[in-house]
Parts: C-alpha cells; sequence; structure tokens
C-alpha cells in the first residue's frame, strides 16, 4: 500500500489538476517539509510553486523555486531556474501594469478623448481570459508521479490537463546550412493555381452572364444585355490582376473588418518572444528587406498567416492565442515559417486565393445569420443560398489545394534552418493542434474564422481535430504513426490543403538528425505495415472506372471504324460525335462505384462494435485506410454550427470521452424525418456507423440515437446505389444517343 506522503502527494497532483489550487496546497505542503530531497518531496515542491503562481501567491513561489535551484537533481534544477525567470518577468510586468494605470487613471479625460477621436475603442490586446489568472502564460511543468520526470505544459487552459511529456530535445548550437532546395516545381504549382482561378473565374461569370440573358429573355418589355453574349477573359484577368496589386489593402480593410485584426506592437511581441524579435531582424536584414507589418487577431484559437505581394508590403498575423500557448523559441519557428512563406514568394498566391474567398465565405456567414432568424418554409431559400455560397467558396478554396499542401515543405526547412531549433518547430505544430481542438470544444463548434483562413495556416482543423483531442491518451507517435508509415498516405490526401503533420514532423526529425541533435518526437521508420493493393485498388474503384471507360470508348470507336471500313456496318452518326466518350467515362465510374459498395458499407454487428475508449487505438493503426472499416458505436455530444450554416451537414463533430471524430450525413435524403441531425447539435448521442481512417478520419453515420430515443437514420449506401443508378442511367443516355 502506499504510504501516506505518497498518497498525499497523488490527492494533491490531482488537485493541481483539477483547478483545485487550494486543496493542493493543503495536501502537498506536509509532504514538501517531511522528505527532505527525496523524488516525493521534490515532487511536491514543484506542485507548490505551481499552486501558489497560479493562486497568486508570487513571492512564495518564487522563494520554494530559489530553494529547489539547490537540488542536486539537474532536471529539478534547470526547471527551477527556467520557472524562477518567468515568475520574475511576470511580476515585474505587473508592477509595470499597475504604474500605467495609476498614470492613466491620473489623465481620463485625455485618454477618452483620444478613444472617441478614433471613432472605436480599441479593444486590449493579449488580455487574460476571465477564468485564468496572473501566471497563465508561465511555461512550467507539471510533475510526473512516481518517476523522477517532470512534464512540460504551458498555464493555458489546452495543454495543462493533458499527461503530456515534452521531452524538450535541444537545439543545434552549431549548424551547416542545407541543401538548397529546387524551387522550379513550387513556381510551376504557383502559375497552375492562378491558371485554374482563371477557369473557374470565367466560367462561374460566363454562367451568371448567359443566366441574366435568358432570364431577360423570358420576361416581358426587357431583352437581353449584348455586352453580356460578350467573351469575358480580359475582364478576368483584369480581375486578377487587380487583385494581386492591391491585396495588401483590401485584406487589411477585410481582416480588420470580419476579424478584427489589429497592428501587433514590437515590445508586445518582445514581452512574448524575445527570440523572434532577433529572428526577424537578423533575416530581414540579410536579405535587405524592410520589417513585415506585425498584426494580431484577438482570439484564443491558435492562427498565424501571411499576406501581401512583395516582401516590404507582407503582413505577418497571429492570434493571441497562439502567443499564449507557445513557448518562447516555438514563436520564433512559427514566425520563422512566415518568413520562409515570403522568401519563397508562395505568400502572393495564397493572399489572391484568400482575398477572392474571403468575402464569399462572409456571404455565406450574412445568408446563415438571416436563414436562422426565420423559421419554417421561408428558411428553405436561405438554405439554398446558403449552400450555394458555401460550395463556391469550397470551388475556388480547391483550385489551391495542391499548392497550398507543397509550400509547407520548403518554409519548414528554411524555418528549420533560420533557428536552427527543428524541435521547436514540432512542438510548436503539436500544440497549435492541440490548441485548435480545445477551441472547437469550447465553442462547441469550428470557428468560421478558423475555417476561412484554414488555408494559409501552419496547421488545418481538419488534422488537428483527431490529433489534438487524442493527445494525452496515446503518444504523438503513435498519433502520427499513420501519416509517414502507410503507403497510400500520399493519394488518400489529395484532398486535403496541409501536407500529413506527421510527414511534415518526419522531415524536421530528420533535418535534427542531420545536425547531431536529439528529436523531439521518435518515430519507427523499420515498423512493418501489412496492406494490400486489392484493398487500395478496391478503394478507388470509382476513380479506376474512369479510365477503364476512357478505354472502353476507344475500343468501341475502333471497333466502328474497322467495321465501317469493311462496309460491314455504319455507325457514322455514333463515332463521329465525340460525346460518346463522356458516356463511356460515367458507365464506367458506376460500375466502379457498385464494385466497392459491399466492401465500403458492410453489415454493422453489435458483437464487433468499437466503443469510446477504443478510439485512439483505431487511429493509430497505421495500416488502415477507407475503406478497412470499422464498426463503432460511440457515446458524446454534438458539435457543429446550427441552422442555416450547417444546411449540408458540412460541420458535423462527436465529441466522445477520448477525442473528436468528424460525421458525415447525407440530410438530402432524410427529409421525411422529423427531426434533423442539426437540431440536435449540444446533446449527447450515441452514434453507429463505419469508421473510416483517412488523411482526415471520419464516421459515415448509420444511426445517430438521442438519450430520449429519438432516432434518425443517415442513409448512405441508399445514396451510394441512388449516385450508381443516375451514373449509369446518364451514360447510357448519352452513348444511345451518340
Amino acid at each position: 500500500m502506499p504510504s501516506y506522503s505518497e498518497s498525499s502527494l497523488e490527492a494533491g497532483l490531482t488537485a493541481l489538476k483539477q483547478g483545485d489550487y487550494k486543496t493542493a496546497i493543503a495536501q502537498l505542503e506536509p509532504v514538501a517539509i517531511s522528505k527532505g530531497n527525496s523524488t516525493t518531496s521534490l515532487q511536491a515542491r514543484v506542485g507548490l510553486v505551481m499552486a501558489y503562481a497560479r493562486t497568486g501567491e508570487a513571492r512564495k513561489a518564487i522563494a520554494l523555486c530559489q530553494t529547489l535551484r539547490d537540488s542536486q537533481n539537474p532536471q529539478v534544477q534547470e526547471w527551477a531556474e527556467r520557472a524562477l525567470t518567468h515568475l520574475t518577468k511576470r511580476k515585474q510586468q505587473k508592477k509595470v501594469e499597475n504604474r500605467q494605470s495609476s498614470t492613466a487613471s491620473s489623465q481620463p479625460s485625455k485618454a477618452s478623448s483620444s478613444a472617441v477621436s478614433s471613432g472605436r475603442i480599441q479593444q486590449p490586446l493579449l488580455e487574460k481570459p476571465v477564468h485564468s489568472n496572473h501566471y497563465q502564460n508561465t511555461f512550467i511543468e507539471t510533475p510526473v508521479t512516481s518517476q523522477n520526470r517532470f512534464t512540460e505544459s504551458d498555464e493555458y487552459t489546452p495543454t495543462q490537463q493533458l499527461n503530456i511529456y515534452w521531452r524538450q530535445a535541444k537545439r543545434a548550437k552549431v549548424w551547416q546550412p542545407l541543401r538548397k532546395p529546387k524551387l522550379l516545381p513550387l513556381r510551376l504549382q504557383a502559375l497552375l493555381t492562378i491558371v485554374a482561378l482563371f477557369w473557374v473565374m470565367e466560367f462561374l461569370l460566363k454562367l451568371a452572364m448567359v443566366s441574366v440573358n435568358v432570364i431577360l429573355d423570358k420576361l416581358p418589355y426587357l431583352a437581353p444585355l449584348p455586352f453580356f453574349y460578350r467573351d469575358p477573359k480580359l475582364v478576368v484577368i483584369g480581375i486578377l490582376a487587380s487583385a494581386i496589386a492591391l491585396s495588401p489593402w483590401l485584406l487589411d480593410w477585410l481582416l480588420t473588418r470580419f476579424c478584427s485584426q489589429q497592428p501587433l506592437s514590437k515590445d508586445i511581441l518582445h514581452s512574448r518572444s524575445r527570440e523572434t524579435a532577433r529572428v526577424l531582424q537578423r533575416y530581414c536584414q540579410q536579405k535587405r528587406w524592410q520589417l513585415p507589418h506585425l498584426r494580431i487577431i484577438p482570439i484564443n484559437t491558435p492562427i498565424v498567416l501571411t499576406y501581401g505581394n512583395l516582401p516590404r508590403n507582407a503582413r505577418i498575423v497571429v492570434s493571441q492565442g497562439l502567443l499564449n500557448q507557445l513557448a518562447d523559441d516555438e514563436i520564433a519557428t512559427i514566425y520563422a515559417t512566415q518568413l520562409g512563406h515570403i522568401a519563397h514568394g508562395d505568400y502572393l498566391v495564397m493572399s489572391l486565393v484568400l482575398l477572392l474567398t474571403l468575402p464569399i465565405y462572409r456571404l455565406y456567414q450574412q445568408i446563415s445569420q438571416w436563414g436562422n432568424s426565420v423559421s419554417g418554409i421561408w428558411q428553405w431559400p436561405f438554405n439554398v443560398f446558403a449552400s450555394l455560397a458555401y460550395g463556391m467558396w469550397c470551388l475556388f478554396t480547391g483550385t489551391a489545394l495542391w499548392f497550398s499542401r507543397s509550400r509547407h515543405y520548403y518554409s519548414d526547412r528554411l524555418a528549420a534552418e533560420i533557428t536552427g531549433n527543428p524541435n521547436a518547430l514540432i512542438r510548436a505544430f503539436l500544440k497549435i493542434a492541440i490548441g485548435i481542438a480545445h477551441d472547437i470544444q469550447q465553442s462547441q463548434h469550428t470557428n468560421c474564422q478558423l475555417e476561412s483562413l484554414n488555408l494559409l495556416m501552419p496547421i488545418s482543423y481538419q488534422q488537428s481535430l483527431s490529433l489534438g483531442s487524442i493527445a494525452g491518451h496515446i503518444s504523438f507517435e503513435s498519433a502520427l504513426m499513420w501519416d509517414h508509415l502507410n503507403p497510400y498516405r500520399h493519394w488518400l490526401a489529395i484532398n486535403n490543403s496541409h501536407p500529413l503533420l506527421g510527414q511534415r514532423i518526419q522531415w524536421l526529425c530528420q533535418i535534427a538528425r542531420h545536425w547531431h541533435i536529439e528529436t523531439e518526437v521518435h518515430f519507427n521508420s523499420e515498423q512493418f505495415i501489412k496492406t494490400t493493393r486489392q484493398s487500395f485498388l478496391l478503394q478507388i474503384a470509382p476513380f479506376l472506372g474512369i479510365p477503364i471507360g476512357f478505354g472502353f470508348a476507344g475500343l468501341i470507336w475502333l471497333s466502328w471504324q474497322t467495321a465501317f471500313s469493311l462496309k460491314f456496318l455504319n455507325l457514322k452518326w455514333i463515332y463521329e460525335d465525340w460525346n460518346f466518350v463522356s458516356g463511356c467515362l460515367l458507365i464506367g465510374f458506376s460500375i466502379g462505384l457498385v464494385i466497392r459498395m459491399n466492401a465500403f458499407f458492410p453489415n454493422l454487428k453489435t458483437a464487433s462494435w468499437q466503443a469510446d475508449e477504443s478510439l485512439p487505438n483505431i487511429l493509430a493503426n497505421p495500416s488502415a485506410i477507407p475503406i478497412d472499416t470499422t464498426s463503432v458505436c460511440l457515446v458524446g455530444k454534438l458539435l457543429g454550427r446550427p441552422g442555416t450554416a450547417n444546411s449540408l451537414a458540412q460541420d458535423l463533430i462527436l465529441q466522445s470521452s477520448t477525442g473528436l471524430v468528424k460525421l458525415h450525413h447525407v440530410p438530402w435524403l432524410c427529409l421525411g424525418q422529423k427531426v434533423h441531425l442539426p437540431d440536435l447539435i449540444g446533446r449527447q448521442i450515441t452514434v453507429t456507423g463505419w469508421f473510416r481512417r483517412g488523411a482526415t478520419p471520419w464516421i459515415d453515420i448509420q444511426t445517430v440515437q438521442t438519450q430520449t430515443g429519438t432516432t434518425i437514420y443517415s442513409p448512405h449506401p441508399i445514396w451510394s446505389t441512388i449516385l450508381a443508378i443516375a451514373a449509369q442511367a446518364w451514360g447510357a443516355y448519352i452513348f444511345l444517343l451518340g
């Protein structure tokens, strides 16, 4: 049985994690005094420092840190030095803030008049959330019971209650420059992205012009507009050129209007990360650039993005949450990645994409707000228009997916080379993922700012959902195993906006090993992955049906030509019209969909259902692909945007006891049901369905049941059947008509 001291230590540490600091102090103080310099006493003293700091007793925390510096344990000494530095710094900052507040209070009329003259009262930056304490941003470690080590976590909410062991792997003291990467592929992808944007804009503009003229032609007393029949290519080129030239200032206005963006002073940034200021100054002097304009968005979600068209017009925008949740060196590496985007010029194309997509997303938000203000049958028009706006936003965003995935490889390399600290960048990525998942859990939906700015962020919110929420349940090595070991991971990430995080961390670990430093994450690259090519071919069967259909069309054309040459059969009226090829493609897609259907939606057996606690282990399976279905029955809270904003079921997330997972639902085949799934947002539900492990894990829902017994069905197999029949019928119609 554990001794009294050990039981008190366990109780004190448990109270500390739960935020009951008074109980923690009462339990830990006797242990800290009674055991001298034993491991139990040291752990109790570390816990006391944290409890004192969080209750505002800075003097006691500092005094105890000073005694811990004399410990014979080198880990404790190092921890005490860092904690003492942070505690002293925060104490001095508090004194400065008190003096400034007293000075400001003596001149109320002047301050108020300046606020009024500016037209609005500025929101204070870097202000602590209401639930936090004065030492929220002090990065100190949580003691691990029964072990002679200490786990570092920041004081901010997303990581303070997680049992995460940060190795705190060191940086390189001296390092050789990396081999310069070839930028030609990135340049070609940037050009192709602009061409794709041009095609999409031209198509939509032509569609709008033709639709307007058709409507005007049908209406009495009105005539079509002649200039709407002209080719809009020059107009589209002018729009794109103007958008590139004006993107910095237009995005300034949009982000200020919709995201409350504000300037970030160098003093505030220096107080949060001294290394960042040095990195910016040194690299910009080396490149002979002006310092980028620094901006901040006052939200708790960790966000960073860069936009502009020239280095002198570049803007680096971070969120308040990012500065709160990352350590000094981690913030510096994140800023270094943004310098990488500026150095490689990819931020110009991404600025253009953001400038085109942000107003469309804002239109979707506004229509959704109007739709939520009405009810009944009047909500349907808003649902339709909101869905169209969201679909248009997805279409424009889709043009930059390939380029967005590629550009991070170059910026990560440059950030590691600038700072010599790939391990800090690894920790920053993981903490950002945890912070994003925590924000979604707190707000109970995907923040619109998070989704609209997702394309320019270093980590996508989709890949952060599961990874950030299961942190603490399994190791990062296990959670990231699929990303760098699955042989088909690149094909399954083709519709993702960001490269796989495990792959990026593996690249950074290779750089760390190249510089002969310890890595923050230890991957076992020699692990054997058992998977079959047959499963993957079955997974992509609908898409394989398209080239097979094309080959079938060529075979038919050759047969008809041969028959005509031999004067055996005259089908010239068919084979001279190449429309029959599109019919063959649709038929091939339909056949592939039918072949895959039984394997994709097997019967769900109660005996094989996986419950909540097995979710981390399912996610950690490195050999799984979406067709390797796992039957699940999970209990948790339904998260997502309510009402019109979720008319396509695009934001449905299950918050179980072990993590977050994306839900796929088919709302357009559930018209006969009295209750719709978005109506259950915020309630406890039980989900049964098919779990699929891809680049973004998700569950295809079969049923959703509430605590009151209400059941909602999601007919995924029926939808696949309808889609296959429709493609088959359409293809046959085209093929027969020629």
